[in-house]
């Protein structure tokens, strides 16, 4: 018998739709709920999913609760699957009112709420940096006081760096607490800032087993590189993982923090630290990685991730072998100023030499209007590559990020 799928919101960003392929391709019948009208989705999405529902919001329980009783009345839904952040938490209440196996309420709680994760994991061994979650101004600078600073304060259910501050001293605690609301009784996350190099742990687990596991280093730590123009931020995943033995201590924190949470089948994203003070975890997302990380991880292993997935969701069980082959990286080319694309420098000599391990690239036309340096690795240009060293991909991608300029006016 098929498997029925619901996936939530197979259209926008543009990767979803290599989760509904994937689907398609494991032998699932596939459902879509989403906010776009059906007349938007293209040729191929439209073969690769079996029915489309379109609601006017998919994190509102209400909307969603009603879409999947009506697919629950025409076919027996075996998995509900969200992968937006955004998306998780209202998939996990509808899924455990209607009986449909997956993630529970209280594992996306734990893997959302970062003061109750930390506290989960602390109880089970897990090396964290202090911290609370509060709404009591006094409570959070009576935490200061004992934990020093720099701190970081940032909303209890941030992604990455999202909406995240850091803070050096009394005054600029207090201006942050008043710019996140605690005046007004919004509760935040208060954590002791770790110093180290960071760098994130993604798996795929079926039944609470990593199946498949990837390393991938930040250069420089996501806070520095999201408020720093010059820098052109890089991430890279190690195709080093099985040799180096120095990953191992990851890799066992991470089958930690999945029992800790109970975590059963899914993808994660999980991002760490090490430095003076040894590892430490920082936070888990019950879903893949975002700035479609899972590219390199297809490009760096000659295989398809959105395909394992679908087979972990659907057939409980991996289909494919990592090869291990090469580490593969992005690295973001921010404009010199705010304004509109001018033009490119370096473009053409940075293709000369390493034409051959480019996997692709984006660079907007002249015209485009430009984002933000805090609005991410693909919010403007960037470039992706891959090499079988990890280290002579690293100086590769240094020397893209001298060569090449990105003009605006």
């Amino acid at each position: 018998m098929p498997i029925d799928v619901i996936l939530i919101e197979p259209c926008f960003p543009a990767n979803q739709r290599e989760f509904a392929r994937a689907l398609h391709a494991v032998g699932a019948r596939v459902t879509g709920i989403g906010e776009r009208p059906k007349e938007s989705l293209d040729h191929e999405l439209r073969h690769w999913l079996t029915h489309y529902e379109q609601i006017g919001n998919v994190t509102d329980d209400a909307q969603l609760e009603r879409a999947v009783r009506f697919i629950q009345s025409r076919v027996k839904v075996d998995r509900l699957e969200a992968v937006v952040e955004a998306h998780v938490m209202a998939a996990a209440r509808v899924r455990e009112k209607l009986g449909i196996p997956g993630t529970s309420v209280k594992t996306t709680f734990l893997c959302r709420d970062k003061p109750a994760m930390k506290d989960a994991l602390r109880a089970a061994g897990v090396p964290c940096a202090q911290s609370i979650g509060s709404a009591d101004p006094k409570e959070i600078k009576d935490f200061a006081k004992k934990t020093g600073f720099p701190l970081i304060v940032k909303p209890r259910d941030a992604a990455g760096a999202s909406g995240t501050s850091k803070v050096h001293n009394v005054q600029e605690l207090e201006q942050a607490l008043v710019e996140f609301g605690v005046d007004k009784g919004r509760s935040v996350a208060v954590e002791e800032f770790i110093e180290g190099h960071e760098a994130f742990y993604d798996t795929i687990s079926i039944g609470g087993r990593v199946v498949h596991d990837f390393v991938t280093h930040y250069y420089p730590n996501v806070l520095e590189a999201m408020r720093t123009r010059w820098i052109s931020p890089q991430f890279v995943t190690t195709n080093r993982i099985d040799a180096a033995t120095s990953y191992q201590e990851v890799r066992e924190m991470g089958r930690r923090v999945i029992e800790a949470l109970g975590i059963e089948t899914s993808a994660t994203h999980m991002e760490w630290f090490v430095g003076p003070k040894g590892l430490k975890f920082s936070e888990i997302g019950c879903r893949p990685p975002g700035v479609r990380a899972w590219d390199l991880y297809c490009a760096a292993n000659d295989f398809d991730i959105y395909k394992e997935w679908a087979m972990a969701v659907v057939h409980g069980r991996p289909g494919q072998r990592l090869s291990r082959a090469y580490s593969a990286g992005i690295i973001a080319l921010r404009p010199d100023r705010d304004g509109r694309i001018v033009g490119y420098e370096g473009v053409d000599a940075v293709h000369r030499h390493f034409g051959k391990w480019f996997i692709d690239q984006h660079l907007p036309p002249p015209g485009m209007p430009t984002q933000g340096v805090d609005a991410g690795y693909m919010a403007n240009a960037w470039m992706r590559l891959k090499h079988p060293d990890y280290d002579t991909l690293r100086s590769m991608l240094n020397t893209i990020g001298e060569t090449v300029k990105v003009r605006a006016r």
